[in-house]
């Protein structure tokens, strides 16, 4: 891939550029945010460590949204972050303004590019993208699933001391507190979790990583999470541009899968070069499925709450 560009230099932003940089997953990567001389600085910044891990991806900032221009993947986290007792959803109202106004500047400066939503709510403004847009679904996703799994994950290698790198997690729904982590998917080198934790802990780790945001949050005071989150964004962006065909849960917009239509939620998809090359549904059982229900209600009750957009505005 030539070319990611990230909206919003911010922390989230500046781990996910550092990440691809170092990882060479792309020969530029360009930071724009409307705050005067910040992306510039970040983008200096990582460029000076690459004599240190020896990669020579260009890295660039600007305040101009037309530097997008020629992006294959344009990853947006601009956006009000939600403060210590908030929801996603309660910063819904700021950040559909912000996020109209970045589809607008993608529509205009990168109109073939794949999107990556990571401002929150991200389910929601998944769908606000993608209905901003008019593009087919495979080219609209958002960044909430491959976070939480990772989240589980690392919660499962503490309660067991097991490597991290031999834990698969897969965490459904909604990113919120309606997520449906489905435990008896999850396994540690191919055998069920439950080989090793018991029913109740289990549960006690599903809710914690539930509230895997809320506590990192709260422990920080000051910021919210952004260092694996900008590693999940790594991880879509690489799977994207080598063409990986990678099974990740991402916000993808559901067309009938799970028994839901024009609703984005988090489900099991396959990440190639083009996007989304499809959705893999799971044969839930019915309290898996239950929940999953209850998580799609949530969303679209925020979907409700999203403005109308004017017919002028669409792709």
């Amino acid at each position: 891939m030539q070319k990611v560009a990230i909206i919003g230099a911010g922390r989230v932003g500046e781990t996910a550029a550092q990440i691809l940089a170092e990882q060479e997953t792309s020969r530029e990567v360009v930071l724009i945010d409307i705050r005067e001389d910040a992306p510039q600085g970040v983008a200096l910044d990582i460029a000076q460590m690459a004599p240190f891990f020896h990669f020579d991806t260009r890295v660039t900032g600007s305040n101009d949204p037309s530097a997008m221009a020629g992006a294959e993947v344009v990853v947006v986290t601009a956006g009000v972050a939600r403060k210590p007792g908030m929801s996603r959803s309660d910063v819904l109202e700021v950040n559909v303004g912000v996020i109209d106004g970045v589809v607008d500047d993608i529509l205009q400066y990168a109109p073939d590019a794949i999107v990556i939503m990571v401002t929150n709510p991200v389910d929601v403004l998944t769908y606000r993208a993608w209905q901003r847009t008019g593009w087919p679904r495979e080219r609209v996703l958002g960044q909430a699933g491959v976070l939480d799994a990772s989240r589980m994950a690392a919660f499962i290698a503490m309660e067991t001391g097991f490597s991290s790198r031999d834990i698969t997690t897969i965490v459904l729904g909604g990113h919120g507190d309606s997520m449906v982590p489905v435990a008896r998917f999850c396994t540690i080198n191919g055998l069920p979790v439950s080989q090793f934790i018991d029913d109740q802990r289990m549960a006690e780790i599903v809710q914690r990583t539930r509230d895997g945001g809320a506590e990192i949050l709260a422990l920080r005071k000051n910021s919210s999470a952004y260092i694996a989150p900008g590693a999940s964004i790594a991880a879509m962006v690489d799977a994207i541009s080598r063409h990986r065909n990678r099974l990740l849960p991402c916000v993808a917009l559901l067309n009938g899968e799970y028994g839901q239509r024009d609703v984005a939620m988090g489900v099991p998809c396959v990440l190639s070069r083009a996007g989304l090359r499809r959705v893999i549904e799971l044969d839930l059982n019915d309290v898996e499925a239950a929940a999953f229900r209850a998580s799609a209600g949530g969303v679209l009750e925020d979907i409700a709450r999203l403005p109308a957009v004017p017919a002028d505005r669409t792709g």
